[in-house]
């Protein structure tokens, strides 16, 4: 008589989450994950050169990218890749449950269980790196002040009101995240309490300018206002060069909203609204960003590889000042100065062309990134738990040579 009756070990083996946790956790999966990593690494590194830094980054590693087709020399290749946010994201699990979770446990694996951290570290610091990192510039000239950084991306809309000394004491800012999904025929009001009016936004572009109706119709049947209209452009290879655009309106409380008007970042003045005799401002920028602490450039100077006009070093000789304080910094090429979680990169200076005796201006890269330190450290891990490794067999094998010899 047959026995059809199956052990839970068996049927613990065979259900359906068992099979998915062990493929999770397999080396197998690992492996392909970093043949992918490796295939968009190398994809992204010849693409670079057409495309440019960030729009490769955006499309290769974006959160947003899913699924991807490669370019070779301007072509198309028919190859649908995986997003590398979410082939690093499937890694993170993999190292997570092989590495420390379905990991043989004993003082053999220490060292190896240690390295694996040292990953999913690192791992998680990009993660964090691209969420919450921000990036800008700050431009400071010989002898003067500065506190405020400009981001390279993210345009925001500010409403100010004017008082009679022409200046703006409040600026109300609407924040880049509010504005990207705002394309085609979206729209979102944004209620300004303190102001005698609220905005409606809508028809957003990443990157558009406005041009005359006059000069050249609209290709697509866009909106025509005040004679102008928007036209949409390719992202710049450059991305921090795009300038974005959107349609606006003035909805005063109690009365009829207002016609429609263009908001753009290469328009060169704002927009003005005037209500009961005030006056006020509506702008289209890229976010300021003040810094808490002011910096001096004191001195700039650069060398120059012989014969040419390609730069060897420069160096920014600046002052921190801070709550009365002040604090002497080098900051060149690869030695950025790093302080209240800020890094300051030396990434250019001007004016071109400048000759000797000639006032000289310096501009920062300014990054905060919560991860900063983060790749380094597990790097230290991953090294030390590969040497604890190494030692562990080395100490096996010469102990086991040992017992050999013995008669």
């Amino acid at each position: 008589m047959d026995d059809s009756t199956t052990s839970p070990a068996q049927t613990a083996k065979n259900c359906w989450w068992r099979r998915a946790y062990d493929v999770l956790s397999g080396f197998g999966l690992a492996t392909v994950l970093l043949l992918l990593l490796g295939l968009l690494t190398w994809f992204a590194t010849l693409e670079q050169v057409q495309l440019g830094l960030y729009p490769t980054l955006r499309k290769y590693f974006d959160w947003r990218s899913v699924v991807l087709l490669p370019e070779l020399n301007g072509k198309m290749v028919p190859l649908p890749l995986p997003g590398g946010y979410y082939v690093s994201a499937l890694l993170l699990l993999n190292m997570t449950l092989g590495g420390l979770v379905h990991i043989r446990k004993g003082w053999k694996q220490v060292g190896v269980m240690i390295s694996h951290f040292g990953i999913i570290f690192m791992l998680l610091g990009g993660g964090v790196a691209h969420h919450f990192s921000e990036r800008g510039n700050m431009a400071v000239g010989e002898g003067e002040i500065s506190n405020t950084a400009e981001d390279y991306f993210e345009y925001v809309v500010e409403v100010a009101e004017v008082n009679e000394e022409g200046l703006t004491p409040k600026i109300h800012v609407i924040r880049g995240n509010y504005l990207t999904d705002l394309e085609g025929s979206a729209r979102r009001v944004f209620n300004l309490p303190e102001l005698p009016f609220d905005l409606e936004i809508t028809g957003y572009f990443r990157n558009a300018a406005p041009v005359s109706a006059n000069e050249r119709a609209p290709d697509k049947k866009q909106p025509v206002v005040d004679g102008y209209w928007l036209l949409e452009k390719p992202d710049e290879i450059n991305a921090e060069a795009n300038t974005a655009a959107c349609h606006v309106r003035i909805l005063h409380r109690g009365a009829e909203p207002s016609a429609p008007f263009l908001l753009a970042g290469a328009s060169f003045h704002p927009f003005t609204v005037r209500h009961e005799g005030r006056v006020f401002t509506v702008d289209m920028r890229k976010r300021l960003w003040p810094m808490p602490f002011d910096v001096r450039l004191d001195e700039f100077t650069a060398e120059f590889h012989p014969g040419t006009s390609r730069p060897e070093v420069f160096v920014s000789e600046v002052t921190r000042m801070e709550n009365g304080g002040e604090a002497k910094v080098t900051i060149e090429m690869n030695a950025p100065m790093r302080y209240e979680g800020l890094t300051f990169f030396q990434a250019s200076y001007g004016p071109p062309g400048a000759g000797p005796g000639d006032k000289m201006y310096s501009v920062f890269e300014v990054v905060h990134n919560p991860a900063d330190k983060w790749p380094e450290w597990s790097l230290y891990v991953v090294a030390f738990g590969l040497t604890f490794h190494f030692l562990q067999k080395l100490a096996a094998h010469l102990g086991g040579g040992k017992r050999k010899s013995k008669p």
